[in-house]
């Protein structure tokens, strides 16, 4: 359907120091089927891992995003892995739950840790991993942030993380085969980050969209207001029986669940914008903008401020 191209090889960078610390020496091995996530099926063979709203906490062992399980005649897909290999060794109990086919294809939507740092677990024979073009620079100019987080946040729970990069990039559109199944990706210009891709099932029409949709979680930017508010006019145009966003439910109905995404991300720019016309400055940014739309997200008081600053930024010289 579209070009995409490959790496010569996967690169892999080591956790640091931490990970021969005396401390993680002590994590037991991760258990199989006890310790697997909770999947709904969205759709006929399309399961999905309806994370919590939270930050990562021990508690969470870093499975904070959601992450869906696409079961074709021949092989199988996962889409996203959590925030920790521990998260994704939980997910692969979860995929070994419903089916024994082979992981053929390990997708990110896009860099952020609690989409990625489970992919270590996935590591296999056969197992390609796939990703937006503008991915693998993304991730490794945060991957020692990443890490470092992970370790911070989840103590002896994080042994084994480590960045995996993909070996199989997606330029602009990319058809893959699970077998009677094929999987239709798409890379998108900057909007939640500069490397989101979303993944449509061809079978049931399930949108797999990451963090281009969130519903409940509060919004969070790392890309380009402007861009993502224009993305998201673009998506709701095209009909889907039902999307799986990044954070929240494990499906919603399209396009109204984008509405109150595009309602926050427009009160953002609007505030901002009113804030930069009267020559405010960016410290005051965190305590104007989108202030009336704290009762109505998850995670408010730990995402809104940061993105006021990024919007802040992005804003002042438009």
């Amino acid at each position: 359907m579209g070009a995409g191209f490959q790496l010569d090889r996967r690169s892999l960078l080591a956790l640091g120091a931490t990970a021969a610390s005396g401390v993680l020496g002590c994590v037991p091995p991760v258990s199989a089927a006890d310790e697997a996530l909770q999947l709904d099926e969205v759709a006929p063979g399309v399961h999905v891992f309806r994370a919590p709203y939270e930050l990562v906490a021990p508690a969470n062992q870093g499975a904070i995003a959601n992450m869906t399980l696409i079961v074709g005649r021949e092989a199988v897909a996962v889409v996203d892995t959590g925030n920790s290999r521990l998260a994704g060794a939980h997910m692969l109990a979860a995929v070994r739950k419903v089916t024994d086919r082979p992981i053929r294809y390990v997708i990110n939507t896009h860099m952020h840790p609690d989409h990625t740092l489970g992919n270590a677990a996935f590591e296999a024979a056969g197992t390609r991993f796939v990703a937006h073009h503008k991915m693998p620079r993304a991730l490794s100019v945060r991957s020692e942030t990443y890490l470092d987080q992970a370790n911070r946040l989840l103590g002896p729970l994080a042994e084994g993380t480590r960045i995996v990069l993909p070996d199989l990039l997606v330029q602009d559109r990319m058809e893959l085969d699970l077998g009677d199944r094929k999987l239709l990706l798409e890379a998108h210009p900057t909007a939640h980050t500069d490397n989101d891709l979303t993944v449509r099932d061809a079978t049931t029409g399930t949108w797999v969209l990451g963090d281009l949709l969130f519903v409940g979680h509060v919004p969070t930017l790392d890309g380009n207001l402007r861009g993502w508010l224009a993305l998201l006019d673009r998506l709701a145009a095209e009909p889907a029986p039902r999307v799986v966003p990044g954070h929240g439910p494990a499906s919603v109905a399209w396009p109204e669940s984008s509405r109150a995404e595009r309602g926050y991300l427009a009160r953002l720019a609007e505030d901002v914008r009113a804030l930069i016309a009267r020559g405010g400055s960016m410290a005051e940014a965190p305590e104007v903008a989108a202030q009336d739309q704290r009762e109505r997200w998850a995670l408010f008081a730990e995402f809104n401020p940061r993105n006021a600053i990024a919007a802040y930024h992005e804003l002042e010289w438009e």
